[in-house]
């Protein structure tokens, strides 16, 4: 049975995957999570200077979910390179570098830079930051901007690419559209929500930031519904990310129109969840006689 799917031709073995910002840079779960298992790792994202990330607190449980205001900390593509990458070139999973910048020009030079450093998979294009004050959040709410990124980027990779969707917008499948049209290879949606919570006692926001983004199991149905619009629009692979803490979320996004899924803030809860729902979604296809990613799509 072959539930592994291809991005512009290069094969990612099943379609489970990490999610970015929530499985840092491997590394950190290599004790907790047979890394092999996994279909893809979509790194923390990266940005071309060390950034430092937001004030804290920058988490605050909710019902369902978790608010987080981390602010794209990372080392930068230089400390990326030399202390992450080798150990990220060294897994059997699909390695995919999220990057992120706050204008247009950040993400060329990062392809630039890191398609020097070639052995790993592809690149998840961060267009949409609901945690980042200035930037990145403004590219993925305009088709122009999505379409221009894409397309330059196109012109400096024969890595794939996938762009990642924010569910901020009044028609998603649009954005979808800019960006194949651009070129990319494939999408992946949705980012966390925009959400806020205030302490009563203390009258303050329970994030430093004020405002952050919304992940868990409170988001499922809006990523969901954005992976069965975005799917109908587009002929490129489609990967669901958004409240999955179990096999039968990921399968729900698969049935939607996906051809692979992001688990993230499901591994805070149980970092198992990778394997089982591997585990899970073949055991689905077994008994429902489903031989392929496309058979989960023809139902819907």
């Amino acid at each position: 049975m072959g539930l592994g799917f291809s991005i512009r031709g290069r094969l990612i073995k099943n379609p489970v995957a990490a999610a970015s910002g929530t499985f840092g840079y491997a590394m950190e779960y290599s004790s907790l999570v047979d890394l092999s298992l996994i279909g893809a790792i979509y790194t923390k994202a990266l940005t071309l200077e060390p950034k430092a990330g937001n004030p804290p607190p920058r988490i605050a449980e909710t019902p369902s979910g978790i608010l987080n205001s981390i602010g794209l900390a990372n080392p930068g593509v230089k400390a990326f390179i030399k202390e992450k990458l080798p150990f990220l070139s060294s897994l059997s999973a699909a390695v995919i570098v999220n990057i992120a910048g706050g204008k247009m020009e950040d993400y060329f030079r990062l392809v630039e830079i890191l398609d020097e450093y070639g052995n790993f998979f592809g690149y998840e294009v961060n267009l949409s930051c609901p945690n980042v004050k200035e930037g990145c959040l403004a590219f993925g709410t305009d088709r122009k901007n999505i379409e221009r990124i894409t397309g330059e980027l196109r012109r400096r990779t024969e890595k794939p690419l996938i762009i990642k969707l924010t569910p901020n917008v009044a028609d998603i499948a649009s954005m979808a559209k800019a960006a194949e049209y651009g070129g990319a290879d494939a999408l992946s949606c949705i980012n966390t929500i925009p959400g806020m919570l205030i302490d009563i006692t203390k009258k303050t926001p329970l994030l430093g930031s004020i405002t952050g983004g919304l992940s868990g199991p409170a988001i499922l149905p809006a990523g969901i519904a954005a992976v069965y619009r975005v799917s109908r629009a587009v002929n490129i692979p489609v990967i669901g990310i958004g409240g999955i803490t179990k096999p039968e979320d990921a399968i729900q996004y698969l049935l939607a129109g996906a051809s692979g899924v992001q688990i993230g803030t499901g591994i805070f809860i149980d970092p198992s969840v990778l394997s089982r729902t591997v585990e899970g979604i073949e055991e689905y296809a077994e008994k429902e006689g489903l031989k392929s990613i496309s058979d989960f799509h023809r139902f819907i």
